[in-house]
């Protein structure tokens, strides 16, 4: 990919983003920019990533052919009337904040771009992340090629309609909290059966990670797999009955929807 690639605020996920991009070896240290408000910070990401560095958000605007706004989404009407008249006529704008539909970043800038709305998860930090990714009519082919390039290498990524985003939202965005916390409980109970804590915490997140391959790599149904592990008056059947009884799958379901509902609001706004 032969294309100057900016950054907007140096955050956690777009310092994800930058180590994939030079990890797969996509463009060149030297053809990312990256811009924010406090100098040490950059020096961390200068010094980490030996990419180009600046406190003007102009700058990195006026070199970028894909520019990442990540910034938080209370900062996008400010950063925004700032740096629109510096972009490249052709550059692709790719928005990651919560919140921020196709249309109100479109209406920020105030004339005709090129934007990819992406939800991006935390997952991604470690190569793993699910990427949803909605493109406005202006996004060229190519463009939108590039974008789905640079997402799928920290994970997986999909093109989706943007009516989907907030369900997207709640089961990807947010949801690796909801299995944090799976986690975390099922750890406990195996140190209240006496495991180390640092034993518990590996067998139950191995088991998520295990589990989830099974579902992505077979294709099979959860439930279709569930049934394989849960024999005639077993150990694993009585388990589940218990999670039936507690309300398990009531709980996930309103949580995922929840946070779904959340963000429809946070659109609306």
């Amino acid at each position: 990919m032969n294309k100057a690639i900016g950054f907007i605020g140096g955050g956690n996920m777009a310092s994800a983003i930058i180590g994939g991009i030079l990890h797969a070896g996509i463009t060149d240290p030297s053809c990312i920019m990256v811009s924010g408000p406090t100098e040490e910070k950059l020096r961390k990401l200068e010094k980490k990533f030996h990419v180009r560095i600046t406190t003007d958000n102009k700058e990195a605007a006026a070199i970028s052919d894909i520019l990442f706004l990540s910034t938080k989404p209370a900062v996008y009407p400010t950063m925004i009337k700032e740096v629109k008249d510096s972009l490249k006529t052709d550059a692709a704008i790719v928005s990651i904040a919560a919140g921020q539909s196709i249309r109100q970043v479109e209406s920020l800038f105030g004339n005709e771009i090129q934007l990819a709305r992406v939800m991006p998860n935390t997952p991604a930090l470690v190569g793993s992340g699910m990427a949803a990714v909605s493109a406005n009519k202006s996004l060229n082919a190519e463009n939108l090629q590039d974008i789905m390039t640079i997402f799928r290498i920290m994970g997986k990524a999909e093109v989706v309609p943007e009516s989907m985003m907030d369900a997207v939202t709640g089961v990807s965005g947010s949801s690796p909290a909801f299995v944090y916390l799976f986690i975390e409980a099922m750890a406990d109970a195996a140190v209240a059966e006496g495991m180390p804590r640092d034993l518990a915490y590996e067998f139950s997140a191995q088991s998520v990670l295990g589990s989830a391959k099974m579902v992505l790599e077979t294709k099979q149904n959860p439930g279709a797999l569930k049934d394989t592990v849960c024999s005639p008056g077993g150990t694993t059947i009585e388990g589940v009955c218990e999670l039936e009884r507690k309300g398990m799958r009531d709980a996930v379901i309103s949580a995922v929807r929840a946070s779904t509902a959340k963000s429809r609001e946070m659109d609306l706004h």
